[in-house]
């Protein structure tokens, strides 16, 4: 009986099917990616066909490709409100720009407090900003009506600016609070021999190391502002005042006269800026949520 003789696999040959089972594990991974990408993005991509096909197709034709492109959903959905689109995307833009930069100044100013100085019940005042966090804003909704009422307040753009002011949102005083932990101490102590005080640290110093920390807030402030529907209905009830989302929602008759075409072609026009904002910006915003800090 004749005795088989086994050839041992040579190192290159090892490294070499090594190689090839590492590129067909990523090549499964990225397909897998993709396929998760595509179910994910279908809802966008069907809105998107949907704003330039007839109405009596919309529901209809199931394919992401119109027979013919309706591009009138356009001009009708900017023009078929009481107020040309672009109206409501400029009081979008100034309550979004108010939210920005008051969470920018007020967070900020909280997270190094919080992060860097010392004063009387700062852990019990750190535990009770993150219980904030929990609170649905349902619960803080009417007695801000109320308080805001009595203001004279109701019917403007401050309910939705003043409160960002004031450090109001506990996400990004947490997010800043834990990037500033991240950076070195010395960094303080230097400042401080050179003569800097608290102020001067904070606006010299620890700002320009939070760039990363900063993009992250003003991008989420950003789209969550731009989509709050439930606050701005509340506060805005003046047609002049109404933002993007209560004129999306001026589009839906309960009568069943929906105008769908010029619906879904101003929601894609309403996704513009939260695209743009987003892009422009998307470096900063994964150095940020990881907190990285100075390496």
């Amino acid at each position: 009986m004749a005795t088989e003789t086994l050839t041992p696999v040579s190192p290159p040959r090892r490294r070499r099917q090594r190689r090839d089972l590492g590129a067909l594990r990523r090549l499964l991974i990225h397909l897998g990616l993709i396929l998760f990408a595509m179910v994910m993005i279908y809802p966008l991509l069907w809105m998107l066909s949907a704003s330039f096909k007839p109405l009596d197709e919309i529901f209809s034709d199931p394919s992401l490709f119109p027979s013919t492109f309706e591009w009138r959903n356009y001009v009708d959905g900017w023009t078929a409100l009481p107020h040309p689109f672009h109206t409501y995307i400029f009081n979008s833009m100034v309550i979004v720009a108010g939210a920005i930069i008051g969470n920018l100044v007020s967070c900020s100013m909280a997270a190094y407090a919080f992060a860097r100085l010392n004063f009387p019940l700062k852990g019990m005042l750190f535990a009770i900003m993150l219980a904030t966090i929990m609170l649905p804003i349902h619960v803080v909704i009417i007695p801000q009506y109320i308080l805001f009422n009595n203001f004279g307040w109701i019917d403007t753009f401050w309910p939705l600016i003043v409160p960002k002011l004031l450090a109001t949102d506990a996400f990004f005083i947490f997010l800043m609070v834990q990037f500033i932990r991240g950076l070195p101490r010395e960094l303080d102590e230097a400042s401080q021999i050179d003569g800097c005080s608290y102020w001067g640290t904070f606006l010299r110093v620890i700002m320009p190391l939070c760039v990363p920390a900063l993009a992250t807030t003003a991008i989420f402030t950003f789209i969550w502002t731009w989509n709050d529907f439930y606050s701005q209905l509340i506060y805005l009830r003046d047609i002049d005042l109404q933002t993007v989302p209560l004129a999306l929602r001026l589009f839906l008759d309960a009568q069943g006269q929906t105008s769908w075409g010029s619906l879904f072609a101003m929601s894609i026009v309403a996704l513009g800026p939260i695209f743009g904002f987003f892009l422009a910006g998307q470096r900063y915003l994964v150095r940020g949520i990881a907190t990285t800090g100075i390496k």
